[in-house]
């Protein structure tokens, strides 16, 4: 087999549902947009509801429609962004919640499903989705007699506890939706964290479900595996990979495994990452290419079948930080070539 492996910790993905479930006194919902972070939304979300997860979020239509499918008709799944031109009968037809984030999906709703649920977004400063406080002053009065299942905002700044939007951003929640007797939705996984003032009615914790920050104490989900396709001697001042970056210092027994940037292994990361067999680090070499990267295994004694990039202890985050991005890129961007695997 010439691929990578990708193993899903099924039983560390519903331990993080249950360990955030277990900070607050509220319900909590799960995020499993981009197919479940990049894990397979189907499977994901049938682990978390078996959890006790009734509530999904998802960021589109098309995601929901998928998502009905995989968890039948009990569960509440809403979309992020709400009632868009086309979706209408898809929302009708497979009891889908929109969170509705303007006038325009207002009334485009109300006017094609007057009595089908729906969730209002509003923005509290983050400025990408949901109604402006005078948006929404204009819209309350029509709104509130609809009765929606949900009034949620998102923050900006959770993953920085200390950050000032944090506060600003409570308070402008808090200033929209006095008065209401509608369930209410501020938090996800950093949200969570920042304690009971963020909590509401419903909590809706996305990455820190499949490991990542700022949930320290998450389990690692996500396990990768990379077969090694061939190994070869290289004497000291031969050169590894594209453009000659790496040259040897001394005779090295260099492989190469079946993997890269088209694997969402992000190019960037090379210079400061290592690869595992077992617990002993093996240094990249070169610069990781579109299907392979070359690593230094002289240390090792024996020619390894394959080496691990994530890992126990090389979680998405240590990857993201070498590629200077996010642990949510990282997981999204695990390509359609690996193998896939589920453990629970």
């Amino acid at each position: 087999m010439a691929t990578a492996t990708l193993t899903i910790d099924l039983t560390a993905l519903t331990n993080n549902w249950r360990a955030l479930d277990a900070m607050t006194e509220c319900e909590t919902a799960a995020v499993v947009k981009a197919d479940g972070y990049g894990l397979g939304a189907d499977r994901v979300a049938r682990s978390l509801a078996n959890a006790g997860a009734r509530t999904f979020f998802v960021a589109a239509t098309e995601e929901a429609a998928s998502l009905r499918q995989a968890l039948g008709p009990g569960p509440v799944i809403n979309i992020f962004s709400g009632h868009m031109s086309g979706d209408t009968d898809m929302i009708s037809d497979l009891h889908l919640t929109p969170m509705l984030n303007s006038i325009d999906q207002m009334l485009r709703h109300v006017e094609a499903l007057p009595d089908h649920p729906f969730g209002i977004q509003l923005d509290t400063g983050m400025n990408r989705l949901g109604m402006e406080p005078g948006e929404w002053a204009a819209l309350r009065e029509l709104a509130e007699p609809q009765n929606p299942t949900l009034v949620m905002s998102h923050l900006a700044c959770a993953d920085e506890p200390d950050h000032p939007m944090n506060a600003h951003q409570l308070e402008s929640f808090l200033a929209m939706t006095e008065g209401m007797s509608t369930p209410k939705s501020l938090s996800a996984t950093g949200g969570i964290l920042l304690g009971k003032d963020y909590h509401f009615d419903m909590t809706r914790p996305g990455v820190g479900l499949y490991g990542g920050l700022p949930f320290e104490k998450a389990e690692p989900v996500a396990h990768v595996s990379i077969p090694v396709i061939q190994v070869r001697d290289v004497a000291q001042n031969e050169s590894v990979g594209y453009g000659n970056t790496w040259i040897a210092e001394r005779d090295s027994r260099i492989a190469t495994v079946a993997a890269g940037y088209a694997d969402g292994l992000i190019r960037a990361m090379g210079p400061n990452m290592n690869l595992f067999h077992g617990s002993t680090a093996c240094p990249i070499v070169g610069r990781i290419s579109m299907d392979m990267i070359g690593v230094d295994i002289t240390h090792l004694g024996e020619d390894p079948r394959e080496l691990d990039i994530l890992t126990e202890d090389q979680t998405v985050d240590h990857l993201a930080d070498a590629a200077g991005t996010i642990g949510y890129e990282i997981l999204t961007s695990l390509g359609a070539r690996y193998q896939r695997r589920y453990s629970s």
